[in-house]
């Protein structure tokens, strides 16, 4: 049954039959430089779900780093989260989220790896929370009672010659980008200057220093992009300072923060909605919580007045997923999109997603609304 807006009680029974795992690889012409690393590669990690009528949902794993990511965090849910909920019933995705933490956790200490092991336990919510849609009948954002319009962003502008990417964008329907800054102050504020001329005063534009900077140093740092009028810096500190750093930054600081892709845990998250420091948080689904937990979240910070804006860098599958999260939390904030060439998220992409004004229309077919082609997925598949 559909979950009230209000709510993630629902029942929503589930038997995994079979956990497949696509992991995807292409090279780029042009290489994607943040901060501290420059990709010249897209990879993906995509996971198939079929339960035991042969309804099928996909999902997404965030593997962005390090290099042969993808392949790792495939080995952890072939060889130890599938065999732990393959075969079992279960009374809703939520059950399977909580049988993976319970069982995960040991494992992940011992490993010293708590961030792939919520990576995998993330993408298998998703791919059931897509499968549970599909067989309603329903798209993502109105199975949770959401709405079906959010606003978007081209994000991944990098140091290297973003204005005709920024261009680019404008013409392809966005009203929004965020430059890549933190590597060269000149070069950052020539940037700047270029990419609020293609905008105009209307145009939004964004800001990720990718962790650059320590306290002190952001607090000065800010200060040099204020005349361009950001929207928001992202992540200017380390993504695991504690609140406390967050609560001195945001209060000299002169531009609005915003954070989260690197947060993981309820506690985190509630510190940064309840402390009021960030006024844009940024879960990444992928990385942490998927739907089971992302969505009350998101639910919690629109509430406590504070823009929802989900992360997302990866393929279409979780492209669309990400924006069907905040879609179904209410669409008060901004939902990201890669602006860069991306074989992962084009070649899958549904034709039936386009930017128009700044906003997308999501689908109103079930589930995430479309399914990975096979011939497709066949020639991404990573060598």
């Amino acid at each position: 049954m559909p979950l009230s807006p209000s709510s993630l009680d629902t029942v929503a029974p589930v038997l995994i039959r079979e956990i497949s795992t696509f992991v995807l690889e292409a090279p780029i012409a042009k290489p994607v430089r943040n901060s501290w690393r420059t990709l010249t590669s897209r990879s993906a990690l995509l996971i198939r779900i079929t339960d035991d009528s042969g309804a099928q949902g996909w999902g997404e794993v965030w593997c962005n780093y390090p290099p042969r990511g993808a392949h790792h965090r495939a080995d952890l849910i072939n060889h130890v989260a599938a065999p732990i909920v393959s075969g079992r019933d279960f009374d809703s995705p939520q059950q399977v989220f909580s049988a993976l933490e319970k069982a995960l956790r040991i494992p992940s200490v011992t490993a010293g790896e708590p961030g792939p092991f919520a990576q995998i336990t993330a993408g298998i919510d998703n791919a059931l929370w897509d499968l549970v849609a599909k067989r309603a009948g329903k798209p993502l954002w109105q199975y949770f009672g959401g709405e079906s319009r959010v606003e978007v962003y081209a994000s991944g502008l990098s140091p290297d010659e973003p204005a005709p990417l920024a261009e680019q964008a404008m013409k392809n329907g966005f009203r929004a980008v965020k430059l890549k800054v933190g590597v060269d102050t000149a070069t950052d504020l020539k940037n700047s200057a270029d990419l609020r001329a293609i905008l105009g005063p209307s145009g939004k534009l964004m800001y990720d220093a990718n962790q650059r900077w320590t306290v002190a140093q952001a607090e000065k740092e800010m200060r040099r992009f204020a005349e361009f009028k950001p929207e928001w810096m992202e992540e200017p500190i380390a993504g695991d300072e504690p609140l406390s750093a967050w609560k001195t930054l945001a209060a000299t600081s002169v531009l609005p923060l915003a954070a989260g892709e690197n947060a993981r845990g309820r506690t985190e998250f509630d510190g940064f909605v309840e402390s009021g420091v960030l006024q844009y948080l940024q879960p990444d689904m992928g990385k942490w919580g998927g739907f089971t937990e992302c969505l009350p979240l998101g639910r919690r910070t629109i509430a406590a007045g504070i823009k929802f804006c989900p992360h997302w860098l990866g393929s279409s599958v979780g492209l669309i997923a990400s924006l069907n999260l905040l879609g179904a939390a209410g669409g008060k904030g901004w939902g990201e999109f890669d602006a860069n060439p991306n074989p992962l998220r084009e070649r899958l992409m549904p034709e039936d997603i386009r930017v128009s004004d700044g906003f997308i229309t999501l689908s109103n077919a079930p589930g995430i609304g479309f399914a990975p082609d096979a011939a497709v997925l066949k020639e991404l598949a990573a060598k």
